[in-house]
Parts: C-alpha cells; sequence; structure tokens
C-alpha cells in the first residue's frame, strides 16, 4: 500500500451491508485456551492478521502443533493439556499487547527459558504487574534493559496458583493471561484487583471463551476472580464472532453521513464490550437495531454531542472522536487514562491530529473535549497505530483532503480494511 492514502468526501448517505472479519480478542484467546486443551480444536472465521500472526508464531515455536488455513480463515491447534514441549524459545510479539502478556504466562506454565520481544513500542508498554505476580509464583524474570518492560528472559518452573493481588489501572489483558492459564495451576486461583480494573469488558471476554471451552470462572466479590485448579479445557470447533472494534468504523460511516450500515453476525448478544459502542451513537442520535444475526445503524441528519464514559469501550474512543467534530455540541471523552500505554499515546495522538485537521479540542488528563469544528485538507499521522488510520477514514468521509499516512499500519487487527471501506463506499453510489 502507498505511503498515503485520501479517503475520498462524499455527499451521500452511506448505505452498505458489511461483513466484518473475525474478532482479533477473541481470536488470541480461544487460540491460548485451544493450546492448553488435550486434543484438537478448530477455530473458524479466526483472524488473520499482524497481531494473530505474531500469536500462533509464539505457540509454534513453543512446540504446540498449529496449523493456519488464511484463505479459509482457520486455525487447527492441537492442545497439549498445559504442557510446553519447548524448553527454550526466543519469541517475538511485534506490538501485539495480547500476545505479549499472554505469551507470557503461558510459557509460566512450563519448565524452561523463554526471551520475548517486541517493536520498539511493545519495549515501552507495561508489563510489571504481570511479572511481578508470576515472580512471586517461583519463575525467574532476567531484565535486559528497565525493569518490568521487554525484552526480558523468563525462567520458569511450572505456575503454582494461590491468592493473587494485582494492579490492572493499566491494561486488564494480564488479568485475562492468569485467568486462562489458572487451569493448568498446581492449586485454585483467586485473583484480587487492587484499585482499579480498567476494560473490564475484555475480562468478559476472556470468562465467554473459557467458559466455551469448558472451563469455569466465579466472581465470589467484586473485582475478585477464582479459578478452581484440575479443570480442563476441551477441545472443539470454536466460531469466531466478527470483531465488534473494528465494526465501529462502519457504524459511524453511516453515523455521520446520515446513512445506513448492517453488520452481519454480529449479535446483541455480543460477548464484546464493543457491541455497546451503538448505545454511543444512540445517545447522539442515531436509530439503532440490534438482534441476534447483525447489528444496523440508521443516522440521523445531525449527530448531538454528549459526555460520555469510555473506560470500558476504550477501544473506541478514537471512532468517536472521529466523528466528534460534525455533532451539534461538545464530545466529552472521560476515564480512559490507561489508553495512554497503547499502541501509541493515544488521548495525545488524538489531540494532535484533529488539532492538525483544525478542530477545536482540549486534552483533559483522563480523556479529551472535542467542540464543534470545519475541518481543513491534511495529512494525518497514524503513529503506527491501526485505530487511528480507520478511525479518521471515517473523518474524511465528511470533510474533504483527509490523507492518511502510513495506512498499511491497519495489517495490525484489519489488513483489508481499506478495501471493505473502500467497496462500503462505491456500493453506496448505487
Amino acid at each position: 500500500m502507498e505511503d498515503q492514502i485520501e479517503i475520498p468526501c462524499i455527499n451521500f448517505p452511506i448505505n452498505a451491508d458489511v461483513e466484518i472479519p473475525g474478532s482479533k480478542s477473541i481470536t488470541n484467546r480461544a487460540l491460548m485456551v485451544a493450546a492448553l486443551t488435550q486434543g484438537i480444536s478448530t477455530l473458524e472465521n479466526a483472524l488473520f492478521s499482524d497481531d494473530t500472526h505474531w500469536f500462533s508464531t509464539c505457540l509454534d515455536r513453543l512446540g504446540i502443533p498449529i496449523s493456519s488455513e488464511p484463505d479459509a480463515t482457520r486455525f487447527q491447534v492441537t492442545g497439549l493439556g498445559g504442557e510446553i514441549p519447548a524448553p527454550q524459545a526466543d519469541l517475538f510479539v511485534g506490538n501485539a499487547g495480547t500476545a505479549a502478556r499472554f505469551i507470557t504466562a503461558l510459557v509460566a506454565l512450563g519448565r524452561g527459558h523463554y526471551r520475548l520481544d517486541g517493536i520498539p513500542r511493545m519495549r515501552e508498554r507495561p508489563m510489571g504487574e504481570l511479572l511481578a505476580v508470576l515472580q512471586a509464583a517461583g519463575a525467574e524474570v532476567e531484565f535486559e534493559g528497565w525493569p518490568g518492560y521487554m525484552p526480558y528472559t523468563l525462567h520458569s518452573r511450572g505456575f503454582g496458583g494461590g491468592h493473587i493481588r494485582l494492579k490492572a489501572n493499566q491494561t486488564s489483558q494480564q488479568v485475562s493471561a492468569l485467568l486462562m492459564i489458572a487451569p493448568c495451576a498446581q492449586e485454585d486461583t483467586l485473583i484480587e484487583i487492587t484499585g482499579e480494573l480498567v476494560s473490564r469488558s475484555y475480562i468478559a471476554i476472556t470468562r465467554q471463551v473459557m467458559t466455551d471451552f469448558g472451563v469455569q470462572v466465579t466472581e465470589p466479590e467484586p473485582n475478585r476472580f477464582q479459578v478452581k485448579a484440575g479443570q480442563r479445557y476441551q477441545p472443539r470447533r470454536y466460531i469466531v464472532e466478527p470483531d465488534a472494534s473494528n465494526a465501529s468504523y462502519f457504524l459511524a460511516a453511516a453515523a455521520v453521513t446520515g446513512g445506513r450500515v448492517r453488520v452481519n453476525h454480529l449479535s446483541a448478544h455480543s460477548c464484546q464490550g464493543d457491541a455497546q459502542f451503538t448505545a454511543v451513537l444512540a445517545a447522539m442520535g442515531c436509530q439503532v437495531r440490534a438482534t441476534s444475526d447483525y447489528i444496523e445503524v440508521i443516522g440521523p441528519s445531525q449527530l448531538h454531542g454528549l459526555e460520555v464514559d469510555m473506560n470500558d469501550i476504550s477501544d473506541l474512543v478514537q471512532t468517536l472522536a472521529a466523528i466528534a467534530p460534525f455533532a451539534s455540541s461538545p464530545v466529552v471523552i472521560r476515564n480512559v487514562e490507561h489508553i495512554r500505554y497503547k499502541e501509541t499515546e493515544r488521548i495525545k495522538a488524538v489531540v494532535t491530529e484533529l488539532q492538525r485537521l483544525g478542530a477545536a479540542v482540549e486534552e483533559l488528563a483522563d480523556g479529551l473535549k472535542i467542540y464543534p469544528s470545519s475541518l481543513n485538507p491534511a495529512a494525518v499521522e497514524t503513529y503506527d497505530d491501526h485505530r487511528m488510520a480507520m478511525a479518521f477514514a471515517v473523518t474524511g468521509l465528511k470533510s474533504p483532503g483527509v490523507r492518511l499516512k502510513q495506512p498499511d499500519c491497519t495489517r495490525k487487527t484489519f489488513p483489508d480494511f481499506f478495501a471493505r471501506f473502500f467497496q462500503m463506499i462505491e456500493g453506496s453510489r448505487e
């Protein structure tokens, strides 16, 4: 793909039914859990992207048999019941936070030496809380740079479980990682979250995938999660839902153009918290219809502003920010300070790029405030962050001259995003 791509500004409403690839969050969780079963699991409608590539490559390097069929969107994983065959491995996770945290926890079940590293930005993303838990459980961690950050080598001796106290105010991925390995622990595991738990909806995804493979997680008290040792994940055929986060860009396109978009096969009962983005769009004046077979959004003639706590759906901050300048009153996004530690410093990146386009915006400690604005043509930096590129593509539908730098960063979770996005536009012209 070229270094820049220009988004066509349109003067007609989007009108489309769209198909979205499988969820990255569910695919990587299903890969992890399938690797812990005793037998063969087949994952259908799985996502094939940079993040799932690095995750599946790590499983292969650990000696867990896995086959990939990208054209059929299918993985087949032969689980070994928690055994890690490779006594040592050099594992590269790219910029995939799920791979970094989940694979770190997975190798803690082994008895060997495992080095983990990622791209430069991954070396800035926090790993310390998870590693502290694993160290307390008997693992040794050898850091090559700053303690708590990649690269590091984990010298593991198995995972004991027990009562774990954990901070989760920057990411919930480490909670998910520990939950998924807990059935293979030597004793029951109780994870107690101290302080704030961010992105709780992703814990719900983890619990659902674990349940689907036969393991129960209980929450005897708020923010205390218990997993009984000795439970066994059961191999199975598993169908991955469409990615609700990636669906948001298409639904936002309907919202901002006064059009209609239906995302097929995404259910109103989805385990993905980001499917609830439709409630935000409804509060802005959209009509929403959600069934067991699809979610549909019809945009109004004019979007309304609102103030919203997006802690549980923080991956969609950029989606909302991208359409906020076209609302009739300010849009205030709060309680998302933790997205400063994502693929890029997302609050600052969004503020910078909205200002580059001419929007009036204020950076807050835990979010941002965006005022109704007329935008100017500009080349938007994407910061190697897939969500910056996909979100500002929606902005370009309403504002002429929006160009996106390095658009191929969408390979992280949605390799053919622009092909599908432009297909939606062209189909709406008819």
